[in-house]
């Protein structure tokens, strides 16, 4: 499709927060991403996609993001769990056969109810309904491994699409739907950023951006797409804000002020990509 898209990587509640205070800097700066034709959401993505398709007014987004974390639950990635998803895909080619494997680890790994995740989930979303405009939100099937696209005519609930894509392997439980579990849209890429194949203008914003083995870096799927794009991820300052622990609510406040600050240091050279002509 040609027009533009806006691709939101994954980050954990921190990625979240930043997102969403990079987006509302950028509005400061006039450059108004919730305007684009086309929303791919991957993990902590998955949520401000759903959140800002919803048409929820972006002050009101980032204002939650500096208020208590409330229902929010504290996690970490332990060693352990990171050293599974590095076994999972070393010596393997073939991505969605790592993917599985690691499927297999979050569907034996002991979290907390598949419910009680669910309703974290509800209380990010201000909107439960699938929006009119277009919004793609990416998971992973835990058995196969099979890439998983959901939009508003894959018959799944908005809430249920979300609390996949941001099924973290061995800390979240997999999400039940249609009788299938799901996990981590990010299992696949960070970002998916191939999925804006077609558009003419991209603007990424990725929490995080490397790749490892068979998953693509961010930067390894721009480069194959024939759009004029640009690539926003956390500066120093705002690295320090976020801290080593994605999932950790009590530095969402931290990570959205940084990211509001960063944008006004980005905010041209999106704007350029953002307005510019076909590519």
């Amino acid at each position: 499709m040609a027009g533009r898209a806006l691709v939101l990587g994954g980050g954990g509640v921190t990625g979240v927060a930043w997102e969403l205070g990079v987006l509302a800097g950028l509005a400061d700066a006039g450059v108004d991403l919730t305007c684009a034709d086309l929303v791919i959401g991957t993990s902590a993505g998955s949520v401000v996609a759903a959140q800002l398709t919803a048409g929820i007014e972006l002050e009101k987004l980032y204002a939650a993001q500096l208020a208590d974390a409330g229902d929010e639950i504290a996690a970490r990635i332990s060693g352990t769990t990171m050293l599974k998803w590095a076994l999972a895909f070393i010596g393997r080619r073939d991505a969605q056969r790592g993917r599985a494997r690691l499927g297999r680890m979050a569907l034996a790994a002991r979290t907390l109810p598949e419910a009680q995740r669910r309703a974290v989930i509800e209380a990010r979303l201000p909107v439960h309904e699938w929006p009119r405009r277009r919004l793609l939100i990416t998971a992973v099937d835990a058995e196969s491994g099979e890439f998983t696209i959901f939009d508003r005519d894959a018959g799944v609930g908005l809430v249920d699409a979300v609390g996949a894509s941001c099924a973290v392997p061995g800390v979240w439980p997999p999400v039940t739907i249609g009788g299938r579990r799901y996990i981590d849209g990010g299992v696949r890429s960070a970002a998916n950023v191939d999925l804006a194949n077609g558009c003419e203008r991209v603007v990424v914003l990725a929490p995080t951006t490397a790749g490892a083995g068979p998953i693509p870096s961010v930067a390894t799927q721009v480069a194959q797409l024939s759009a004029k794009v640009t690539v926003v991820s956390p500066d120093k300052r705002a690295k320090q804000a976020i801290g080593r622990n994605l999932l950790d609510p009590a530095r969402r406040a931290p990570a959205a002020r940084a990211g509001r600050e960063q944008a006004a240091t980005v905010a041209s050279a999106i704007a350029e990509v953002w307005s510019a002509g076909p590519a």
